[in-house]
């Protein structure tokens, strides 16, 4: 593979461990995106190498955010409706009073037969918990392009909410407006093989389409003027605008570019 004929190209959704092992490294060899809390810890938040992260065995450590604290209110809401009480009731052991006669264990013939949903098994690596907090409820936070099979390039997002450092930024500007709550694109790489290809653009035109399809009036992003390419998870200004995004509030370090859907 090369940077001025990548080939074949396939987009893969970050869903199990499979997909996970796909993360392609970082351009700067300090940083990891397997290990990388950056955009979901406001305070503690790495982008560094965390070997007890990766590393078979060491990976049930320090669970992530629970989804009812940090996913859309919104999302949690729709969540919370899709649980059949009839079914929960059943599960504690209370029985159903209409079928007291039947097997606790039969289906209840009027409620919907429900997929089971999603999961991430708590035994998996801290980084993959973070990223399929969303599995069963709106899909994965992350893709990963790979050229002639080779992963080149990655691209974190999801709801505004399982991000937190991302809501410190955007608190910082008032006049963004705040309904409908947008999408975000926390990280965009792709390795230093794979520069000068468009690969990272066609990466984040993949997940607009997704986040579009999810129901999001609109998505953003923070850049930081100034960084080292190798150094900022959120690319420059100038890349977002080569994508159809705009200066929604403009500064000098972190502005906010913003795309809108429709």
């Amino acid at each position: 593979m090369t940077a001025a004929s990548p080939g074949r190209i396939a987009i893969v959704d970050v869903t199990n461990e499979s997909t996970y092992a796909l993360l392609p490294p970082c351009a700067d060899p300090g940083f990891d995106h397997r290990s990388c809390d950056y955009w979901e810890d406001a305070d503690r938040g790495s982008k560094a190498i965390r070997l007890d992260w990766i590393e078979p065995g060491t990976s049930a450590a320090a669970p992530p955010p629970s989804l009812a604290a940090t996913a859309n209110p919104f999302l949690a809401d729709l969540e919370a409706r899709r649980v059949n009480p009839l079914s929960t009731a059943l599960s504690a052991g209370a029985g159903n009073p209409l079928f007291a006669d039947d097997d606790p264990l039969t289906d209840n013939p009027f409620a919907p037969v429900r997929a089971p949903r999603q999961t991430v098994a708590d035994s998996a690596p801290r980084k993959l918990r973070l990223l399929g907090r969303g599995l069963g409820v709106v899909g994965s936070y992350a893709k990963v392009l790979l050229a002639d099979d080779v992963p080149a390039a990655y691209c974190q997002f999801g709801p505004l909410t399982a991000y937190p450092r991302a809501q410190r930024t955007r608190d910082l500007y008032p006049a963004l407006p705040d309904a409908p709550l947008p999408a975000v694109i926390t990280c965009i790489a792709s390795t230093a093989a794979a520069r000068g290809a468009g690969l990272a653009r066609a990466l984040v035109a993949a997940v607009c389409e997704d986040l579009e399809g999810r129901g999001f009036a609109a998505v953003e992003t923070y850049p930081e003027i100034g960084a080292r390419p190798d150094a900022t998870s959120a690319s420059t200004p100038a890349f977002w605008e080569s994508v159809g995004f705009v200066t929604a509030a403009p500064d000098e370090r972190f502005p906010v570019m913003r795309r809108e859907f429709g």
